[in-house]
């Protein structure tokens, strides 16, 4: 008799946990529903474009003027002054941030299937913000690494020189893989991301961007134009990720114009009827 309603309260909250989970892949999987998103869409196509171009254009001139002399005015690689930036950047590690992203989310749903009522509903907010965050810098991530596959650019000094022209594409090796940084679309992917649900953090997160991207050129990492090219990645991908869930009333909301903005923290629909408290 004890070991059935002991096991009654365990079977309730996976219950709970699997409506949640559930619940949430089909919301990320549903049609776009926000009546602006048209207009939203064309926006964010407009903002797209611009960003490419001048992304495009930017590179352009730092590979032909810029990332040899800049790269020649780095310290050597291995320098042992260079161990503060050897800490830094790892802050902008794509493992190390999606590891944390994962286990926040998770963290996020099991609570939230132990929760009640106001709390619930506050967990579930901070797992769709997550969700948000944790596809927005996946996304670019996987472009991005396709993207080093195909170009096959060196790292700063491979091959002996100075070299920003040195391409071997389809290399698919650490040496080629410069374009685009890895650390700088993490870096701004999350940035993006962070001021997108929290405006107020919007300085904090370019601050941090900035630092993650001048790390990996003191590093000798990166050319200056594979940190641009990083940063044009996070910020498009993000920007996408941010329409999709605002197109379906998840963390955003479309106004007028295709302004999108931070929703109210509400109740997410079928989660909070479809799990409940006891």
């Amino acid at each position: 008799m004890s070991t059935q309603s002991g096991s009654e309260p365990a079977a309730g909250y996976f219950s709970r946990l699997s409506t949640i989970v559930s619940t949430w892949a089909k919301q990320l999987a549903s049609s776009a529903s926000q009546a602006h998103r048209t207009e939203a869409a064309r926006k964010v196509t407009r903002q797209t474009l611009l960003a490419f171009v001048s992304a495009v254009m930017l590179i352009g001139v730092l590979m032909i003027w810029i990332d040899a002399p800049e790269i020649a005015l780095m310290p050597p690689r291995g320098t042992t002054s260079l161990w503060p930036f050897r800490i830094l950047t790892d802050f902008g590690k794509d493992n190390y941030v999606l590891l944390l992203l994962i286990i926040l989310l998770v963290g996020a749903a099991l609570a939230a299937a132990a929760a009640r009522d106001s709390a619930r509903h506050r967990l579930l907010a901070i797992g769709v913000h997550l969700q948000f965050l944790l596809l927005a810098l996946a996304i670019p991530l996987a472009a991005g690494e396709v993207l080093k596959w195909i170009a096959g650019r060196g790292r700063p000094f491979v091959g002996g020189q100075s070299n920003p022209f040195n391409f071997a594409p389809f290399a698919g090796t650490e040496a080629h893989a410069s374009l685009p940084s890895a650390h700088s679309i993490t870096a701004f992917a999350l940035a993006f991301a962070v001021a997108a649900v929290w405006p107020r953090l919007r300085g904090l997160a370019i601050a941090y961007a900035l630092l993650i991207a001048f790390t990996r050129l003191v590093l000798l990492a990166h050319h200056p134009s594979d940190v641009v090219a990083g940063a044009a990645i996070g910020i498009i991908g993000a920007m996408w990720v941010r329409y999709w869930f605002a197109a379906r009333g998840l963390g955003f909301a479309v106004g007028e114009g295709g302004i999108i903005s931070p929703a109210a923290n509400e109740p997410l629909k079928g989660v909070a009827a479809g799990a409940p408290a006891s």
